[in-house]
């Protein structure tokens, strides 16, 4: 077993989980917590990344799961997985920064497209990243995800995704065959 996957659970996240997940969220993302891993936003978002209501809704939402996975009994990430149709999307992915670099993120995602897989028979997954990530984007390429070059605008003026430190922010949808 790599080492990154040692003592990991993987578990659907309930309502007792909601504080814990806005707090990993924020903290992967937003504010100097954040610069202590690679996949900060902290310099192209200020403000919040989710909230209560944001990570509820994907947790009862029909077709979806927020996965929780917990090492030594403590929340250490999370991702969204959602049924669309033919296939999967993967969202509101966060590593806890102190245990980012490591390889847990990449055995995390395998896990979530092996579970999409498996237990939705979709053989695409699809997610969206702010276009000016490129490290990130890159990251996802390394794992066999494509740019298709299809971008959505960024939410400006709608605080709950974060204050804009820049103009120039959109989605771009990635996707990767699971085949």
């Amino acid at each position: 077993m790599e080492a990154a996957a040692h003592r990991l659970t993987f578990r659907d996240a309930s309502d007792a989980d909601v504080d814990e997940l806005v707090a990993l969220i924020q903290s992967a993302y937003r504010g100097d917590s954040s610069r202590a891993g690679w996949t900060t936003e902290a310099d192209i978002l200020e403000g919040q990344r989710t909230d209560p209501e944001g990570v509820l809704a994907v947790i009862k939402a029909p077709d979806s799961r927020l996965l929780a996975v917990e090492r030594d009994g403590r929340v250490v990430a999370c991702c969204q997985l959602e049924l669309r149709g033919d296939h999967a999307y993967f969202g509101m992915f966060a590593v806890s920064p102190a245990q980012q670099g490591g390889g847990l993120g990449k055995v995390i995602l395998a896990e979530a497209e092996r579970q999409v897989r498996e237990d939705w028979g979709v053989s695409e997954m699809r997610m969206t990243v702010i276009s000016v990530r490129e490290d990130l984007i890159a990251w996802y390429e390394r794992r066999g995800y494509r740019r298709t070059g299809e971008t959505t605008p960024f939410p400006y003026g709608d605080e709950r995704f974060g204050i804009p430190q820049r103009a120039d922010l959109r989605f771009e949808l990635l996707v990767k065959p699971l085949v």
